[in-house]
């Protein structure tokens, strides 16, 4: 399962003493601020208010380690604070001198025909149309659905015939990751991409993800304010996108 490879390797990686000097559970993102001895980290998770099965948790201590550990958790809330926190670490150790400043659409080129994008996000799914190809956008919430969205249910049947996917973050915080990895063999491209994409890529080594496609935080401040106003766009102005390759070997 890549919920525990991804907490085990988290882990593995740390090598000092972090704090967590904020945090909350939240719309629209999750989010855990973090600080070492060099700066503070910002990570975020979206969160999906329709997989709340009760508003309730195990968590009783504010540690970097603690919240990790519920990675792979049945539970929604303790999930979604490990992948926030986990992104947290990931942003404070991750170097982008080799990112590109790109959107995951231009990975895309003439050899690619058809494409699923799971999670119905529209500039993507936009371009993405715009530009030719052959696009199934597939969506859990049916409040993000409209009259050419696929049911998530059908994605066990079409990621085999796909030439590339581009998985919104959020796959992480339900746990599909694994199914849509799995389905997605003939895949020449797997992006996952979005804020709660945050992840250092050698976490994600091995697991059949080539890219991430996702935003570095520019100024930390003036981030969780806009997290704390509940603003997409707010928040998103503050940051840096990149796309980063997923080496696989190291």
């Amino acid at each position: 399962m890549i919920l525990r490879k991804l907490k085990k390797e988290a882990l593995r990686i740390i090598d000092e003493d972090f704090t967590i000097v904020d945090f909350s559970f939240a719309l629209p993102y999750t989010y855990v601020v973090i600080e070492g001895k060099r700066r503070k980290s910002l990570g975020v998770a979206m969160t999906l208010p329709e997989e709340i099965q009760m508003y309730s948790n195990e968590i009783e201590d504010v540690d970097v380690r603690k919240f990790i550990e519920k990675l792979d958790s049945l539970n929604i809330i303790e999930r979604t604070l490990a992948i926030a926190t986990i992104n947290a670490v990931s942003q404070y150790y991750i170097d982008l001198s080799r990112a590109k400043n790109e959107d995951a659409v231009e990975l895309l080129d003439d050899s690619i025909e058809k494409v699923a994008v799971i999670g119905n996000m529209h500039p993507i799914v936009k371009t993405l149309k715009e530009r030719g190809f052959d696009v199934y956008v597939f969506e859990r919430n049916l409040k993000l659905w409209d009259r050419e969205t696929l049911s998530d249910s059908l994605e066990y049947w079409l990621l085999p015939e796909m030439d590339a996917v581009i998985v919104s973050g959020s796959a992480l915080v339900n746990a599909t990751l694994d199914m849509i990895l799995e389905r997605s063999k003939k895949a020449k491209l797997i992006v996952l991409t979005g804020p709660t994409a945050q992840l250092l890529p050698e976490l994600l080594r091995g697991s059949g993800v080539t890219h991430l496609a996702s935003m570095k935080v520019l100024n930390i401040e003036r981030a969780l304010t806009k997290l704390k106003l509940g603003t997409f766009r707010g928040f998103e102005k503050e940051n840096k996108k990149y796309i980063i390759e997923v080496l696989e070997d190291g």
